[in-house]
This record gives structure tokens, C-alpha cells and sequence, in this order.
């Protein structure tokens, strides 16, 4: 690419760049989620939810080509785009770095503002630097450092990157970060190729709607059945006993995916969702507008399962759904909530009915979203997710990457240590 021949703005709400163009440029990703849409994003900003108020002021990073030579009436095009937001917190990215702001702060430093390229309070790992191709890429993770050090940031951050993302950031001496999520895998163990959380290329309790199976990928479990038939005795029983529980209760479930979720169901979710919350002493992170937004311009990438006992509705979860890219049909476990105590309940309505719904439809992978060891004992397994990192001061960069061989090293051990303990049958 001809370097003298492209332009960088760096605008302040989405809703400057055209949503045609952004959505066409993460249409050409190998890995693009809902999350990196244009309708999300500007969701995000336009509801309140991600707004200098509670701590993200957004900031599109765009590179254009400019016109060809003589034709200067035609347009420029998009060849690169991320979202970035200035933080004055950590609080919402799932990466953890609360330790390097107290150092900073021990030594008289600030630490924030900081610079994070992510989608606000989503822990799921694609594309987060949009791009034409792999020079783009890197112009845009150049672009990226140098804005931060002519706005005198501490550092930038890029959470749960595509593999596509991070070699440009290796490429522009980004140092690496790992941690480690639990997804689920529409395969038996030993037919999943390896351990990364983006891939190359039972009537009782019977999902509430009948119909709409899909012909499923080749080596899939056919039935929620033969997928417990995978696992040892143990994980297979404990299961069981927990559907088993929520049964006995009197619970059902219905699901019910885009048009198809009433105004009513929206309502109830919200409901719900905010009442997890406040029940931890928080505020939601999104607000009832933000998912009014989506059920109007995004309702093809939303599932809802909502719990019903005596015909009343008494939970519900809402699943993220992505059918583009390499990865094939995705399902991504987001937000859940209960306006009545069911012992099960939660596993039910964030896992079982989810996984189930996978197996009928065909969906080749369930993100079960951040941390969470007690997902391996619902099959989900263990992989590795990534970040890259840039520091402007010197002396903490060097302190970071140390930690950060280190650290790598002890997620490596911790990943051993769950092989150890795989919920699937040896003979898998």
C-alpha cells in the first residue's frame, strides 16, 4: 500500500463513518462477530451505555484511501477501522491490568487515561482491527501508537484480538497477553483440531418449539443424548440431576430468535437482567435502550430463552448468534437473569438449553464468555484468548513484558492442569 496515499481521522461517534462501509469492511474479516457490527457499536454510544458518563468516551481510528489521481469527485473508501475508547477505569474488559494502574500510582504516575480497543463490556474474542488487508492492518496498529503518544496516553490496549490482529501488533512490537475462556465444541474431543478460541476453517427436556433443525456439520453430535454420551459418568449423571431439579420444579422453557422476540419478551429480559445486578450491588452495564436498539436493527443475531413455571414467566437468557466468517455458526452465551429462585436454574438457562438448541440448529461453537472453571464441567473446554499491549513509559514496558513471560508461562501450567481434568470420557 502506498503510505502517501491514505488519510487517518480519528472521529468521535460512529455515526460519522457509514454503516454500509464499516459493516462491508467487517464482512472481509476471517473472524467477525455481532459485537464489531455498526449497529452495535453505535448501540452502545447512542444508548448511553459506553459515554464519557460512565467511562468510555468512544473514538474511531479510520484509515481512507483517498481518491485515485484525476478523479478526484469519487469517494474515499474505508480500508481500516477500529473502535477505541479512552477508559479512566478497568472496569468492563475481562483483561485485567488493576495491578499495573496501582504501580503506576505507586510511583506517581497516572495510569489513566488509557486507550482500549474493544467492544465495551464483551469478553468474546474476532476481529477487532478491521482492515482491507495485512499492510492496512499494520498501518492501523501504527496509527493506533502514534495517536496515543501524541495524546500523551499511558498506554493502549487490544482485547480478545483475532489471530490476524496480533500478528500485526507482533509486528509493531505490541507485547502479548493470554488468558483463558470455556467454549464449547459441536464435535467430540478428539475430532476438535486444537485448542483456540477461533478455529479455522433428550425429549424431557425438549426445547419449547418444535421444527427448524438445519443439516448439521459433519461430526456434530446429533442429539444432546450423544453429547452426554461423550462425557464420563461422573459429568453425565451431574447433569442430568441438574435438569433433573429444574424438571421436578415445574420449569419449562420456550425460545423464541429475532422478529420472533416480542416487545413483551424484551420488557421481561430487561426485567431480569437488571434485577442480576442490583442484586450484586451494581447498575446494569447496558441500559433498556441500548436492546431496544437491537431488537430493531439487529434482531436476525439474538435467541431468548425464557423459564417458565404455573404460566409465568420467571428468567430468561439472551444469546448472541453469528453466522459469517471462517467460524462457521456461532452461538455466544452474553446476558441471563431470574426474578425467582430455582436450584439449576441458572445452568439450565445458560448452558443446557443453549447447547441443545446448538445441537438442533447446527451451530458449530458456544462461547460461554469469560473465566469460569465450572463450565468444564458442563463441557466447555478450555483456550487460550489474546491481547496486545503498548506502555509509553520505558521502565514500566520492560516491568510489564517481564511479567507478562511469566504469566504466559502460568497460564501454559493452568492449561495443563485442566487437560487433567477433561469431563469427557477417556476413550473420547
Amino acid at each position: 500500500m502506498n503510505t502517501t496515499n491514505y488519510v487517518i481521522r480519528v472521529l468521535e461517534s460512529l455515526l460519522q463513518v457509514d454503516a454500509v462501509q464499516w459493516n462491508l469492511l467487517l464482512s472481509r474479516q476471517k473472524h467477525p462477530s455481532p459485537f464489531m457490527r455498526h449497529e452495535y457499536l453505535a448501540a452502545l454510544q447512542t444508548s448511553g451505555s459506553a459515554t464519557p458518563a460512565t467511562g468510555w468516551t468512544p473514538r474511531f481510528v479510520t484509515l481512507w484511501q483517498a481518491a485515485t489521481p484525476g478523479h478526484d469527485s469519487a469517494p474515499e473508501t474505508l480500508i481500516a477501522a477500529c473502535p477505541l475508547y479512552l477508559k479512566d477505569h478497568s472496569y468492563g474488559e475481562y483483561v485485567f491490568d488493576w495491578a499495573w494502574a496501582n504501580a503506576y500510582a505507586q510511583h506517581g504516575l497516572d495510569y489513566y487515561p488509557k486507550a482500549v480497543v474493544a467492544v465495551p463490556f464483551t469478553p468474546v474474542p474476532g476481529s477487532r482491527l478491521l482492515a482491507r488487508d495485512a499492510q492496512a492492518r499494520l498501518a492501523l496498529v501504527e496509527a493506533l501508537v502514534a495517536w496515543c503518544r501524541d495524546e500523551q496516553l499511558s498506554s493502549l490496549h487490544l482485547l480478545f484480538a483475532s489471530d490476524e490482529d496480533i500478528a500485526a501488533c507482533t509486528h509493531a512490537g505490541l507485547m502479548l497477553r493470554h488468558t483463558v475462556q470455556f467454549h464449547w465444541q459441536n464435535m467430540a474431543p478428539t475430532l476438535v483440531a486444537s485448542r483456540t478460541a477461533l478455529p479455522p476453517e433428550e425429549a424431557r427436556f425438549a426445547l419449547g418449539r418444535p421444527g427448524g433443525k438445519t443439516e448439521p456439520p459433519p461430526g456434530s453430535f446429533r442429539s444432546f443424548e450423544e453429547f452426554l454420551a461423550t462425557l464420563n459418568q461422573e459429568k453425565r449423571k451431574k447433569i442430568r440431576q441438574e435438569r433433573r431439579k429444574v424438571s421436578d420444579a415445574g420449569v419449562s422453557f420456550r425460545w423464541s430468535r429475532g422478529r420472533d422476540i416480542s416487545s413483551q419478551d424484551w420488557e421481561f429480559f430487561y426485567r431480569c437482567y437488571e434485577r442480576t445486578y442490583l442484586e450484586h450491588g451494581n447498575a446494569p452495564y447496558l441500559s433498556r435502550d441500548f436492546f431496544d436498539r437491537m431488537a430493531r436493527t439487529m434482531p436476525e443475531n439474538w435467541l431468548l430463552f425464557v423459564a417458565q413455571r404455573d404460566g409465568q414467566a420467571i428468567a430468561a437468557s439472551l444469546i448472541a448468534l453469528s453466522d459469517k466468517g471462517t467460524d462457521g455458526k456461532v452461538a455466544y452465551g452474553r446476558y441471563w437473569g431470574a426474578l425467582e429462585r430455582v436450584d439449576c436454574l441458572h445452568f439450565e438457562a445458560c448452558y443446557y438449553q443453549p447447547l441443545q438448541w446448538c445441537i438442533e440448529q447446527g451451530y458449530v461453537r458456544f462461547e460461554g464468555g469469560a473465566q469460569g472453571e465450572h463450565k468444564m464441567a458442563r463441557a466447555l473446554l478450555p483456550v487460550k484468548t489474546h491481547s496486545a499491549h503498548w506502555l509509553a513509559h520505558p521502565a514500566f514496558a520492560d516491568a510489564v513484558e517481564r511479567f507478562l513471560e511469566r504469566e504466559a508461562h502460568g497460564v501454559d501450567s493452568y492449561l495443563s492442569s485442566l487437560d487433567a481434568r477433561s469431563p469427557f470420557r477417556q476413550n473420547n
